[in-house]
């Protein structure tokens, strides 16, 4: 059920350079209940008064019916005016909201045997929501999952430290940063160099037991929506949630 509510910032911390991880609660002490991957969206006003909104998927990890916090990353966007209410807002500041929205949720009907989880920047909130729901899955059908995450460098991979532990609790789940422009001072055996979709083909991809997921830049959702097509993965299979950067 959709919901209009007020949030206060709880605290925030910097992910990257010109990224901020925002942690919020409901002003009036509620829960936030949502299903992992599902957005909120942030409602205020331009200068001239002109009302308007953005959209952020919820990437508070969740295991039960709802969570204390909202926690949400948030790149700078020069000019932005979300960037101007959001990157200035400090601690116990409020703002007005709405949600949850979306549908880019692991299916519970889902029998596939692997997940293929893509993202780039930003686009990687949802799949840390999902973590718990995925390790459910892992131990309820053995299921595997592959998350390939590209970013330029290794100061632009947002909670990759969370996304590395989890692997290596779990061998079902297979975690490659995929980096663009430079390799990590300590490059690690699932590091990859290049876009996540010149990876895709190194994972053999079987079009009867994959469902993939695409989260991030618009750009990169196109290549790997037809980069899958092309290796033969029908369009039902392949679920997908674009990020635009909005002034």
């Amino acid at each position: 059920m959709i919901e209009h509510f007020q949030l206060k910032l709880a605290g925030s911390r910097m992910l990257a350079p010109n990224v901020r991880h925002l942690a919020f609660e409901r002003a009036d002490g509620a829960p936030f209940k949502f299903t992992p991957g599902q957005f909120i969206q942030i409602h205020f006003t331009y200068a001239d008064g002109k009302p308007t909104k953005r959209s952020y998927s919820v990437g508070t990890p969740v295991n039960g019916d709802g969570v204390a916090q909202l926690q949400l990353v948030v790149s700078y966007v020069e000019g932005g005016a979300a960037t101007r209410l959001l990157g200035g807002l400090e601690t116990g500041g409020a703002i007005d909201a709405s949600g949850p929205y979306g549908r880019f949720c692991l299916q519970p009907d889902d029998t596939n045997q692997r997940y293929l989880l893509v993202a780039t920047g930003t686009g990687i909130a949802p799949y840390r929501a999902m973590l718990p729901t995925i390790e459910k899955r892992i131990a309820a059908r053995g299921c595997r999952v592959v998350l390939l995450y590209g970013a330029r460098n290794e100061q632009e991979l947002l909670y990759s430290d969370e996304f590395e532990a989890f692997a290596a609790k779990h061998p079902e789940f297979v975690f490659h940063p995929c980096l663009s422009r430079a390799a990590r001072a300590a490059p690690q055996p699932n590091d990859r160099r290049g876009h996540v979709q010149d990876v895709l083909p190194e994972l053999d991809i079987d079009p009867a037991s994959d469902i993939a997921y695409l989260c991030g830049n618009p750009d990169m959702i196109d290549a790997t929506f037809t980069l899958l097509k092309d290796l033969g993965m029908p369009v039902k299979q392949i679920r997908r949630e674009k990020y635009v950067s909005s002034r």
